[in-house]
């Protein structure tokens, strides 16, 4: 296998299998052999993201998923991947904590979202539906800030909303609540914004399903575009 790419998966495998099949859908290729080579690692035993953010970067959880992401991250490279993925944004707090340290090139979903809403929203106010622990390490809105955008979480009721979509439906493998989907549309766009970003791969699930319209950007399909134009 020549030069392949790079993906850390399995949180969830439900968004690990979207990603492949958004790379596959946005890769142009006539035959089988114009398709991306790419090694998918599929930690699905990772310990939970957010809960380790909570819990404070000294705490066990927290130091291990940091060791169990740095692991991963150099089996890629060891493996001869050049650049690598991860398909949780939650994750990418604790991978941007170590990937200076890296031989292999990491393309950070956060900063190619962030450059995408700032190309298409220039000085924009933007909601960030993303799981408690993406939006209380500021991930989002500071990179959406350094690009001359305001980030912004939903309220307290809408982000429980959020939250409970991600957990309580797309991750237990149950359909989206549309009580949930419904408030949280309606405080997005009560909230006068001129876009929403998915911020979460679960929710990028259900926009690949047809569930949230335009007015919702996807991290997760930035990605994909980024990582089949780096490897092309």
């Amino acid at each position: 296998m020549n030069s392949p790419m790079g993906v850390i998966g399995g949180m969830g495998s439900e968004a690990s299998k979207v990603f492949y099949e958004m790379v596959i859908k946005r890769t142009p290729a006539a035959r089988d052999q114009d398709h991306i080579n790419f090694i998918l690692l599929n930690h699905a035993d990772m310990p939970d993201r957010t809960a380790a953010i909570k819990a404070g970067d000294s705490s066990e959880s927290a130091k291990e998923v940091l060791r169990l992401l740095k692991e991963d991250a150099l089996f890629l490279q060891n493996a001869g991947c050049r650049a690598f993925v991860v398909t949780c944004n939650t994750a990418h707090y604790f991978v941007h904590k170590f990937e200076k340290e890296l031989d292999i090139h990491f393309i950070s979903m956060i900063r190619e979202a962030a450059d995408e809403m700032a190309r298409r929203f220039p000085g924009g106010r933007i909601a960030v539906l993303g799981t408690d622990g993406t939006l209380s390490t500021g991930l989002y809105q500071d990179a959406l800030a350094e690009r001359g955008l305001c980030g912004e979480g939903l309220d307290a009721e809408g982000q429980a909303a959020v939250m409970s979509l991600i957990y309580d439906c797309v991750k237990a493998g149950k359909p989206a609540d549309p009580s949930l989907l419904s408030l949280i549309d309606e405080k997005v766009r009560g909230g006068s914004y001129d876009s929403a970003l998915l911020a979460c791969t679960e929710l990028s699930v259900l926009k690949e399903e047809g569930v949230f319209d335009s007015h919702y950007a996807d991290a997760m399909d930035v990605l994909a575009r980024r990582f089949v134009g780096f490897a092309k």
